[in-house]
């Protein structure tokens, strides 16, 4: 008679994107392909909106949809399935964001229908949204925190910019993006470095 033994039972560490939202065994962190698309296509229009290189506006359409859009909004799908609640809210509402902005720009005339008062207004409800998503930040992370919160001043800046016309204040709001988008490189870096090793090697300041 033979017997059968079975394998043995691994406790080997596995990646987890948080400890209340643990990675479930055999999907990745969606956090790091959120946070890449979220920092790559804010950092890049930041360029125009600071008057750097005005080019970028233009170059960031299509980073803009396929990255900051599509590729963000896959990445808040997954966080339905990790049960994190803000990952998922966040992700897709901003992959939502960079899809309207995309739409917005290029389709013929939308801009001008929609003049200084409407821009203005989709960017303070943006800002808005933005906000109240600090609230919950400050239990996750130090840089979710920090993220939200320039995040939330570049949308007023844009904002304010938008209803005034104004290209001094939407200068602004292109250095403040650069603050953002760089947050979000970094913590799609520290994503990616952390799961890779196990362990953290790059501080997010986590308060989970």
């Amino acid at each position: 008679m033979t017997t059968h033994i079975a394998p043995p039972v691994t406790d080997a560490p596995k990646p987890v994107a948080s400890v209340r939202h643990p990675v479930i065994r055999g999907i990745a962190d969606p956090a790091a392909l959120g946070l890449g698309a979220f920092g790559m296509s804010t950092f890049l229009l930041s360029f125009a909106n600071a008057g750097i290189f005005p080019g970028a506006a233009v170059a960031v359409l299509g980073l803009g949809l396929f990255y900051g859009g599509v590729a963000q909004i896959i990445a808040g799908i997954w966080e339905f399935v990790q049960a994190n609640t803000f990952g998922a809210l966040a992700f897709v509402s901003y992959g939502a964001f960079w899809l309207a902005y995309w739409w917005t720009i290029t389709t013929p005339g939308m801009l001008a229908k929609a003049g200084p008062g409407g821009m203005g207004t989709f960017l303070i409800l943006w800002a808005v949204f933005t906000a109240f998503l600090v609230i919950p930040c400050t239990r996750i992370s130090v840089l979710l925190t920090v993220l939200f919160s320039a995040a939330a001043l570049t949308f007023v800046l844009l904002a304010i910019g938008a209803y005034a016309s104004s290209s001094v204040i939407t200068r602004a709001a292109g250095y403040t993006g650069f603050v953002v988008g760089i947050l979000g490189l970094y913590g799609c870096f520290a994503s990616v470095v952390n799961a890779t090793w196990h362990r953290t090697v790059i501080p997010l300041g986590s308060r989970e």
